[in-house]
């Protein structure tokens, strides 16, 4: 299973929230080339990159941050946050990400993604699904989609979609563990996608659990900038 570091920009410095709340952020570095390059260092292969200044803009922001990490180290970066147009989607892969995420615009306008994975190919584009009681969230968290979870990946699956980043809004930023129930529903149902797992990620335990349930990979957050799992313990899982 694959360790994926977080960096959550605003403002083009890394940060962190707590479900998605941009009132409880907290600042961690001014520098997220320098902390991408730690997790480099570290022998870590691939960075999560998400621009929460374009979240909330509904357009990339945080551009300039993602060509200096793509530049300055060798990560495999996959960059989500404000992919709302085929314009915002070739600057992310001009910048150097190898894959984007879209995340509220497969909820909001799922032919336009659909057309992306046919364009661009199913390895290039992360279907981004943030839930809340299994129903999809969108606009930075902030508004539900009315969508069924299961519905909204079915749809992808069949459209193409191989790559699936889903986060438990719930345990976002909370340090309290994953949404095993919520991952091994998914993994049961459809068992041919990568399946990332994003939220509440805190220990070691935690990252063997969901290794043993199948999942591509876990997004590191929190846990990782309070101390709470460290770059040695990544680097040697």
């Amino acid at each position: 299973m694959q360790i994926i570091p977080a960096i959550d920009l605003i403002d083009g410095k890394c940060v962190r929230l707590t479900k998605g709340d941009y009132n409880a952020m907290k600042e961690y570095s001014s520098d997220p080339v320098e902390i991408a390059r730690q997790f480099e260092g570290a022998g870590i292969k691939r960075l999560h990159l998400v621009d929460l200044d374009g979240a909330k803009a509904s357009h990339v922001v945080n551009i300039d941050v993602l060509r200096k990490i793509c530049q300055n180290t060798s990560l495999q970066v996959d960059f989500g946050g404000g992919v709302k147009t085929e314009e915002d989607l070739n600057k992310v892969f001009d910048a150097g990400a190898q894959q984007a995420t879209a995340g509220s615009i497969a909820a909001k306008d799922p032919d336009k993604v659909k057309q992306w994975i046919q364009d661009h190919g199913s390895d290039r584009i992360i279907l981004g699904a943030d839930v809340l009681d299994e129903k999809v969230m969108v606009s930075g968290w902030q508004q539900s989609s009315g969508l069924d979870l299961f519905d909204f990946l079915q749809d992808f699956l069949e459209a193409g979609a191989r790559w699936v980043i889903c986060t438990d809004i719930s345990k976002d930023g909370v340090m309290a563990g994953p949404s095993f129930e919520l991952y091994t529903k998914i993994t049961d149902r459809f068992s041919d996608i990568n399946l990332i797992a994003s939220g509440g990620v805190t220990t070691m335990s935690d990252l063997e659990q969901l290794k043993a349930n199948k999942l591509y990979g876990a997004i590191i957050g929190k846990a990782y900038y309070e101390g709470k799992l460290s770059l040695q313990q990544l680097s040697s899982f």
